[in-house]
């Protein structure tokens, strides 16, 4: 298939409903009230030698529930993205966060029937539950943190009112913040997406501008930001460490993962162990850039003064034209995307900010969110969030309980895009200065991914304790400082403004510890390409088998199956030495300018 005039446009959200006011949409939320009202008649059929027919029945009624809420909490979500300020989308995400709560309430007995059976009995029904084997065993996993009936309902309402609804605030307060820059001498008023793009303007003064700006605006809400942070953080702890009895407010998250607490101590130590590898390249950006020391504002910063654009069309079919030399199927898949109108790649204000995919149902090509520039950096972000869909439209044979990856692999599909359109930047044009660029461009996103993404990790574990103990939001400011001092140590000048990045981080305040994902996914992505590039078309049936198993298996044994061992050290460490060859690569390079 040759180029597609693709152009920049909001995305449709009519296969979910036309508008919050629709007949539709009324009466899927009539179907809601009238689904969970049948499953609580099932109640009474919930004993220890229930029917295997019947047990799938309940199963099946369960997972065409959450269908239908999940369409419904979805469509809230994407029309609350689209316009954060726009008060009738911020209301019914509110009601929707709500329904969904309630409906998890009165359909909670079938959890806790379950969680609750003997081991005979419930492996007896599992070895008829089909596609949702792995669903109903993490379930099991669960068990020791269950508490009765009556705790997880005010649990699930507390939730909605308390630390979602700070959630909805933060993202209120913070995406409808206006940025001003200086730009030759005139002043611009930005998004903190369009902000953003001037990290890596070849300008050190727009640089330092764009972040001072930045930690500028956010640290006048410093305090109100800060007791957001507080409160979900006490939270947290409260219910998962005091009344679940979890070992750490990060062991929550692991569970939810299925990932033993050791792998993740053993990720983050490898990371630790690993600084002096970015320390030696910021080192070597200081020389090139022609700087005795990198500033935390330069990090990002171009090798060259060039900025080289692309036009919204060209990404798009660059993305797809590497996806396709890869495997046809990707292509085809990612094309679904732009065919279905469900990209939103426009520039807006009041728009939320950063990109993400978004899988509803397995029947429903994903939602794709991003603002696309034009920099090179927003040609890999299309590619990753493609590649986001990609993985869950091969996930699509799965249920709805059992397609979306767990997080440790959610992230496999999309940097391994990115590593594909790099490769195809470079078979474009071979240029050695375009060879220089992309290199400094790869190494710049492994420690954005990599090590950025476990030191906010390393902070979170702090700070959680921290708050236990009574810190106050300068307390936390001055930790996270201590943070980025240990990460960066003599390599990079670090200033004051700094200490409030941690208040623009959203993943911290909405996912507390989600972020150690892209540092698993992107040191994953390197040892499963190092493998694409030695076997080549042998590869890529391990590399299809992981993608398609979604989330219906531990992510664990998924890896293993493909002969990866994540308990070893050694594995993640491969990852860094990867980093090491393509550092090795620009340290060879003559500098110029």
């Amino acid at each position: 298939m040759g180029p597609v005039a693709y152009r920049m446009e909001a995305w449709t959200l009519q296969e979910l409903f036309p508008a919050i006011d629709s007949e539709e949409l009324k009466n899927a939320l009539k179907d809601i009230e009238k689904r969970v009202k049948a499953f609580e008649t099932r109640r009474p059929s919930l004993v220890p030698t229930i029917g295997e027919a019947n047990f799938t029945e309940i199963l099946s009624d369960y997972e065409q529930l959450a269908r239908g809420m999940d369409r419904i909490v979805g469509y809230a979500t994407l029309r609350f993205s689209e316009n954060t300020q726009d008060e009738q989308s911020l209301t019914f995400l509110s009601q929707a966060q709500q329904l969904a709560a309630e409906a998890d309430n009165r359909t909670l007995f079938f959890k806790l029937w379950w969680k609750g059976l003997e081991a005979a009995a419930s492996e007896r029904l599992m070895n008829v539950a089909g596609d949702m084997r792995y669903w109903l065993e993490a379930l099991r996993l669960e068990k020791p943190y269950t508490l009765s009936e009556s705790e997880e309902q005010v649990i699930n309402l507390k939730n909605v009112n308390g630390p979602q609804a700070l959630v909805n605030l933060y993202d209120s307060m913070t995406n409808r913040y206006v940025f001003r820059l200086d730009v030759n001498g005139g002043v611009k008023e930005l998004t903190r997406d369009e902000l953003s793009t001037y990290y890596r303007d070849p300008s050190a003064d727009l640089r330092s501008g764009a972040y001072r700006e930045l930690y500028r605006v956010y640290e006048q809400d410093a305090s109100l930001l800060g007791q957001i942070y507080q409160a979900r953080a006490r939270d947290w702890r409260s219910e998962n460490v005091g009344l679940r009895h979890y070992a750490s407010p990060m062991s929550v998250r692991n569970r939810g993962n299925d990932v033993p607490d050791e792998v993740v101590d053993t990720l983050l130590e490898v990371c630790r162990k690993n600084t002096s590898l970015f320390h030696r390249y910021f080192q070597l950006k200081a020389r090139w850039v022609k700087m005795d020391r990198l500033r935390r504002y330069d990090i990002y910063a171009p090798v060259v003064k060039t900025k080289k654009t692309y036009e919204f069309a060209d990404a798009a079919n660059l993305v797809l034209e590497s996806f396709g030399e890869f495997d046809p199927r990707f292509a085809d898949l990612a094309r679904k995307v732009f065919e279905k109108r469900h990209l939103d790649s426009e520039v807006r204000k009041g728009k939320m900010g950063g990109a993400f995919c978004a899988t509803i149902t397995p029947d429903l090509t994903p939602w794709v969110l991003m603002s696309y520039e034009g920099q090179p950096d927003d040609v890999a972000t299309l590619a990753h969030e493609l590649g986001h869909g990609i993985h869950s439209m091969l996930a699509d044979h799965h249920s709805g309980l059992t397609q979306n990856a767990s997080l440790p692999l959610a992230e496999t599909a999309s940097t391994f895009g990115e590593m594909m359109v790099v490769d195809r930047l470079l078979a474009m044009d071979p240029d050695p200065e375009v060879e220089r660029d992309l290199l400094f461009r790869q190494v710049d996103n492994a420690y954005a991914t990599i090590q950025r993404q476990a030191y906010f990790a390393i902070f979170e574990r702090s700070a959680h304790d921290l708050v236990h103990q009574g810190a106050s939001v300068n307390d936390l400011s001055t930790a996270y400082f201590e943070n980025l001092q240990d990460q960066f140590g003599d390599s990079v000048e670090l200033s004051e403004d700094f200490r409030y990045e941690w208040l623009a981080i959203p993943h911290i305040f909405k996912y507390p510890f989600y972020v150690y994902a892209y540092a698993f996914g992107q040191l994953l992505v390197f040892s499963l390409y190092q493998r694409y590039q030695k076997e080549g078309a042998s590869f890529k049936p391990a590399y299809v088998e992981i993608l398609a198993a979604g989330g219906s298996d531990a992510p664990v044994r998924i890896l293993e199956r493909a002969g990866i061992d994540v308990h070893q050290a050694a594995f993640w460490q491969g990852g860094f030495d990867v980093i090491a060859k393509l550092l090795q690569r620009l340290e060879a390079m003559p500098v110029v300018g």
